[in-house]
């Protein structure tokens, strides 16, 4: 579909009220198009929120117009499952170091952290650190000093600790919340 990648983006889906009931005659086709777009290197992962009120995924693509047209080419937006996106690019991103296969039965709950970085230059290497221990499966910094980070730990106490206790972070700015990795 596309020769080169340039950027990496968040992408912060809004979903419909009965999502959960509007999504069921896509969540085949919309899944099946999800591995394909990751087996073609245009998905790095995501999911949805284990109560359906939101997904998170991320898209790799040559420019921000490509990443929506793949959001909206999605059978959960066409299907009206998804209402509505923010697409944010980052600028710094720790790829994941394997792509895990696809779960769609809640079982792999992890946790996602944002947060204002106070350290440019050394919260790169603690994220670094923490892929290296297991901690974080992917994410990176995005425009305006901030952090986005999956992190493996399904509680959400731990990775805002370790966050808090690098010193690289603003503490008071750290939010977690839960996410179910299914891709």
């Amino acid at each position: 579909m596309y020769d080169s990648f340039v950027i990496i983006a968040h992408v912060a889906v809004t979903t419909a009220d009965d999502y959960l009931t509007r999504r069921a005659p896509y969540r085949e086709a919309h899944l099946g198009r999800l591995v394909d777009l990751r087996s073609r290197g245009l998905v790095v992962g995501g999911g949805p929120a284990p109560d359906g009120r939101s997904a998170d995924v991320v898209y790799r693509a040559p420019d921000e117009a490509a990443v929506r047209r793949l959001v909206d080419e999605d059978p959960y937006v066409t299907g009206g499952a998804w209402i509505g996106y923010t697409v944010t690019p980052f600028t710094e991103f720790l790829e994941p170091w394997r792509l895990p296969p696809l779960v769609t039965d809640g079982s792999r709950r992890v946790t996602i952290v944002e947060g204002l970085v106070t350290d440019p230059d050394m919260a790169p290497l603690a994220l670094v650190e923490a892929r290296g221990a297991g901690r974080l499966l992917f994410g990176g910094f995005l425009a305006g000093g901030r952090a986005l980070a999956v992190m493996a730990d399904p509680e959400p106490e731990e990775p805002l600790r370790w966050f808090a206790e690098t010193g690289f972070f603003a503490p008071d700015s750290l939010t977690a919340r839960p996410l179910l990795y299914v891709l």
